[in-house]
């Protein structure tokens, strides 16, 4: 699965808490579907979109069928996301276009700060 693929999966926020449930460990369908206010079914169609996304796998235990998270298949989209990840300060310029906007904002913000110190009657507040 592309990391775009996990992103369309787990637009929908329902999706995204039953993820996050899973997080803290296995649990059964049973479990899953009294948490939300949907019927049985619709929980049941989210975490087959979920589970033949590679997200999620699901073993028959008894009577009941227990869903567990897939890590494996968070880590393509961690990886994805880790070129966004700014790394240190240091590295701001290197570490990809998010850092470079936390960057351009912090100039931002010195410059506005420059200008009003610069302009002690305040006669130009609200320009950028």
């Amino acid at each position: 699965m592309s990391p775009v693929d996990a992103f369309s999966v787990l637009a929908d926020p329902l999706r995204r808490q039953v993820v996050e449930l899973l997080a803290e460990g296995p649990v059964t369908a049973g479990d899953i579907a009294v948490r939300f206010p949907i019927t049985r079914p619709a929980v049941s169609r989210h975490l087959r979109v979920l589970r033949e996304s590679g997200l999620v796998e699901s073993a028959v235990r008894g009577q009941h069928r227990v869903y567990t998270l897939r890590r494996a298949g968070l880590a393509e989209l961690d990886a994805w996301l880790d070129r966004f990840r700014p790394l240190t300060a240091d590295d701001a310029a290197a570490a990809g276009p998010a850092a470079r906007l936390d960057a351009l904002d912090t100039e931002l913000h010195r410059g506005r700060r420059a200008r009003r110190a610069a302009d002690p009657t305040g006669e130009h507040r609200g320009t950028a």
